[in-house]
């Protein structure tokens, strides 16, 4: 019965999303889900370049102004303590999941051809820009899920660092830090967080050889948390864990 709504529940979502695009949606926007309000999805939502995260897509998350800005799941609350989400005035969130609008897609990382235009300075600043969006991410106050259902490249998997959990699809097969093979280093705090989950000699090793796991192989490695059994996606087994954790008390992420 759980299966059965879960996959009408992902159906749904999808006709949603697909309608989305045709609305000129911005790169990134978070959306409570309807039949499940306290539960919300931040969706990534770059098609073309599989969600590479361009200046952009950070500014919708960052700049306080911005109706999809992260920040308000931290300041508005309302009487009992919850979070309002902040494309709507009922219900409150419970658990944020992480997600690709185009399927077989999670993050590719930085978008290299909108870096390759860029000034040092305009690097630095993204890059300062980037390391601030995930760390708002990491101090929310609710459980957050990555639903990793394509590449989570160099940035992309460092943003699934910054969440809670991380689940990601029985098919997917490009997870990793590639960024020393381009001479350089994690630069969003992924060294840091990579070695507070997998321990120094893992991080060591992932990062300076730029290995690319399959789902499995994360999950063997300590990276992801869970692996989605097929035919079940990343999200499916995502929103099903979200709906787990948000039958309990208003939780905390610690």
């Amino acid at each position: 019965m759980l299966s059965q709504f879960l996959t009408f529940q992902t159906r749904t979502c999808s006709r949603i999303i697909r309608r989305a695009f045709s609305s000129s949606l911005p790169e990134a926007f978070i959306q409570p889900l309807q039949s499940s309000p306290d539960i919300a999805c931040l969706h990534l939502n770059r098609p073309q370049t599989k969600n590479a995260i361009s200046r952009r897509m950070l500014q919708v998350v960052l700049v306080p102004s911005h109706p999809y800005y992260l920040g308000v799941l931290t300041l508005s609350r309302n009487s009992k303590n919850a979070f309002i989400p902040p494309s709507s005035t009922k219900g409150t969130i419970r658990v944020l999941i992480v997600r690709s609008t185009s399927p077989n897609a999670f993050c590719a990382g930085a978008d290299l051809a909108e870096r390759r235009t860029m000034s040092s300075m305009d690097i630095n600043k993204f890059l300062a820009d980037l390391r601030s969006t995930l760390g708002q991410l990491e101090a929310l106050p609710m459980p957050t899920i990555a639903a990793i259902d394509g590449p989570a490249l160099g940035g992309g998997l460092e943003l699934s660092f910054a969440c809670d959990l991380r689940v990601a699809g029985h098919g997917v097969t490009k997870i990793g830090l590639p960024e020393t093979r381009l001479g350089i280093i994690p630069g969003a705090g992924g060294t840091q967080r990579a070695v507070r989950l997998l321990g120094l000699a893992k991080a060591k090793d992932l990062i300076f050889t730029a290995r690319m796991l399959t789902a499995t192989e994360a999950h063997t490695w300590g990276v992801v948390d869970y692996v989605s059994a097929a035919p079940s996606t990343g999200y499916d087994r995502a929103l099903e864990l979200a709906m787990d954790i948000a039958k309990g008390g208003e939780l905390l992420a610690v």
